[in-house]
């Protein structure tokens, strides 16, 4: 029985899972939403927040805390600079996840955890897209219409002409 035993797992060893939850809370600061299986979601939640709440205190000490962890300079920078501004006054609760479904292959549960002040962000990015993505399709679609008519016409010029 595993009474009062918090954390996961997640079948590894000590050192792995440490690095699969730093690994993770990169991934997750640097793109701002990640999709992954609900367990780990869960788990890197709870770590990213520790990570942004020690962010949030601003000085070298904290920041030399989170470089251990981290890794990363860029994302790092980027977690004391614009992170930490967007976040400001809240108290916590600083990623959301959310569940998808199974997967196909192994029916594992997953799901996407994110940022919670950048949703609108990564919603507007993927409308871009979809956008973007409407245009070539109806591109596409006048260009093929475009050539059935000169096809028929083709057709309609040879038919005309009498044949000697």
């Amino acid at each position: 029985m595993r009474h009062r035993v918090k954390g996961r797992k997640l079948s590894r060893t000590a050192s792995h899972r440490k690095a699969t939850l730093a690994s993770l809370a990169t991934s997750l600061l640097k793109h701002k939403r990640i999709k992954t299986t609900l367990a780990k979601a869960k788990e890197t939640k709870v770590f990213a927040e520790k990570l942004i709440t020690k962010a949030k205190k601003g000085d070298l000490h904290s920041q030399k805390q989170v470089m251990e962890v981290l890794k990363d300079k860029e994302t790092v920078k980027e977690l004391f600079s614009e992170i930490v501004q967007k976040i400001g006054d809240r108290p916590g609760g600083y990623t959301r996840v959310v569940k998808l479904g199974n997967r196909l292959g192994d029916a594992a549960p997953l799901a996407i955890i994110e940022l919670v002040d950048y949703n609108d962000i990564i919603t507007a990015k993927a409308t871009e897209k979809k956008e973007e993505k409407d245009t070539k399709i109806k591109k596409k679609k006048e260009a093929k219409e475009k050539e059935k008519i000169e096809e028929a016409e083709f057709v309609e010029e040879a038919s005309e002409k009498p044949e000697k």
